[in-house]
Parts: C-alpha cells; sequence; structure tokens
C-alpha cells in the first residue's frame, strides 16, 4: 500500500539570517500523500462490481474508508450489508492498491448511480459534487436527539490536546486533517488522518462498522478544522450523539444538528467553544 507520508527536497528561505545563520537551504522535507481511491461496489460475481466513487485520500485504513463511506451516503446500514470488502492488486508496476472492491450480501439494494449525483470528492469537499442539499440529506436510522449524553465542558477543552497528541501523521508533514472518536470521559477510542476532513471520519466510522460497534451512542466526535454540514450528516448517520470541531461550523452544519438533535460544538480552543445545538448535553 501506499505511504501516508513522501519526502521530498525543497529549497528553505529563512529572511532571519540573525537565527539561522543563512538565508536559503536546500533539505528534505515530508509531504502528505494524497492520492485517488476508487470505491467499486456490487453484487458477488466476475463484471458485477462497478465504480461508484473516486475520492482523493492519504492512503491507509482504505477499507474503513470505503465501508465507512457506504455508510454516511446510505447505501448501507450494517457491517452485515458487505460480504466482503478487500484492494485489489490490478496490473501496475509498482502496485499502488488504489481500488477497493465491495461484494455486497445477498438481498442488499446494489446502487445504482445517479447522473445528477457526482461522486467524486476531493480532499477538501466531499460534497460539491452533489446536485441538491436534498440529494445529500440522508436519513439516518439512529434517533441521536434520544441520546442521553452529557460531557462536562472540562472534559471536551481536554479533547483538541490529546487530538493532537495522537497525530503522528501531523507531526511528519503539518498537512493532515484529523477525526477522534472520544468516550464521554474523554478517553481516546480511534484516531484517522487523511489530507480530507471527510475522510478522516468515513475511516473513524468505517472502523466502527466493522468493529459493530454503531450506533456510537454516548460518545463525541472531534474534527480537526471546520464542522461543514457533510461533516454533520456523518456524524447523524453514525449514530454521534456530539459532534466538535476546533474551527467554525456552517448554516448547514447548525441547522441540520437542530434536526438531528445532534449536539454541535465549534471553535473548541483553550478553555473556551460555542456551542451551536443542543446545549443541555454541555453541563459546566
Amino acid at each position: 500500500m501506499g505511504r501516508a507520508t513522501d519526502r521530498r527536497g525543497v529549497l528553505r528561505i529563512d529572511l532571519d539570517a540573525a537565527t539561522t545563520g543563512r538565508t536559503s537551504v536546500r533539505r528534505q522535507d515530508s509531504l502528505a500523500v494524497e492520492e485517488p481511491l476508487e470505491i467499486r461496489v456490487g453484487a458477488a460475481g466476475p463484471g458485477r462490481r462497478r465504480p461508484l466513487a473516486v475520492t482523493m485520500r492519504t492512503p491507509g485504513d482504505d477499507l474503513d474508508l470505503a465501508i465507512g463511506f457506504l455508510l454516511t451516503e446510505g447505501l448501507i446500514r450494517t457491517a452485515d450489508d458487505v460480504r466482503t470488502a478487500q484492494l485489489c492488486a490490478g496490473a501496475e508496476t509498482p502496485n499502488t492498491y488504489n481500488v477497493v472492491d465491495v461484494v455486497l450480501s445477498p438481498g442488499v439494494p446494489e446502487t445504482v448511480v445517479d447522473p445528477a449525483r457526482n461522486f467524486y470528492t476531493t480532499s477538501s469537499c466531499g460534497v460539491c459534487g452533489k446536485a441538491s442539499i436534498d440529494a445529500v440529506r440522508t436519513r439516518s436510522v439512529f434517533a441521536v436527539g434520544d441520546d442521553p449524553l452529557t460531557v462536562s465542558a472540562a472534559v471536551l477543552t481536554a479533547l483538541p490536546d490529546r487530538l493532537r497528541a495522537a497525530q503522528r501523521g501531523f507531526d511528519r508533514t503539518g498537512g493532515l486533517h484529523a477525526a477522534g472518536l472520544f468516550t464521554a470521559d474523554g478517553d481516546l477510542v480511534v484516531l484517522r488522518e487523511d489530507v480530507g476532513r471527510h475522510n478522516a471520519v468515513d475511516k473513524v466510522v468505517g472502523w466502527a462498522v466493522r468493529e459493530r460497534r454503531l450506533p456510537l451512542a454516548g460518545h463525541v466526535l472531534l474534527v480537526s478544522g471546520r464542522a461543514s454540514f457533510e461533516l454533520t450528516q456523518k456524524a447523524w448517520m453514525a449514530g454521534v450523539p456530539l459532534l466538535a470541531a476546533v474551527s467554525a461550523p456552517s448554516t448547514l452544519a447548525v441547522e441540520l444538528a437542530e434536526e438531528a438533535g445532534l449536539t454541535l460544538v465549534g471553535f473548541l480552543r483553550g478553555d473556551a467553544m460555542n456551542v451551536y445545538a443542543r446545549p443541555d448535553r454541555v453541563t459546566t
């Protein structure tokens, strides 16, 4: 499988020569890898799987990414809906394993690709190609509004540092987003990194699907960037009652959180935060 980071030569320029002793130097720098992943889905049998989506992602945890994507898009509901999921070897040399082949279980409806809904996703935005808000407002089977979770503000404010401390890829590159799943007591359950925020969340959700942990009731999902409509939808689809972000939410994210009964926290930095929806779950 491709590496999550790679080394490239760069010219480092620093105008503070008093500190560095020189203004420019050539050196090696670590970069986050970004490669396409094609997700093929269908029934068992030769030629039955067809390309459904191509996402630009950081290699690693690709099966979780594919399964998480299918779950958060409403195309599967449980781990039992997937018969097999495997990386395709292909014929390229060197082999980059950039295709995941998902065989649906018998009885699971095969996915029909709607031309009005473009499943090409970039590392910065997962819903840019979708035709309308109605097309992406996938309904969750989990009633997160009924989740009795409560989390203290003190626990929430400690989570960004815990997330950052576990970001090994970010330490090397400075270019990876992270999504972390925490308990109500602030214990980190699982963390995934990727060049795309939505991919990092899908990797967490896919892990939960394969571990048969859905719904993720009583948990907190923290993302390293902003809280978009899509990330809120993914949290809802996985049954997460509280989504927190270190940056800002969008208006649609807040509206969807209110509709779902999901607690949405933004600007979670230092000792402060903004609670945009269902503030009753955050205790002081």
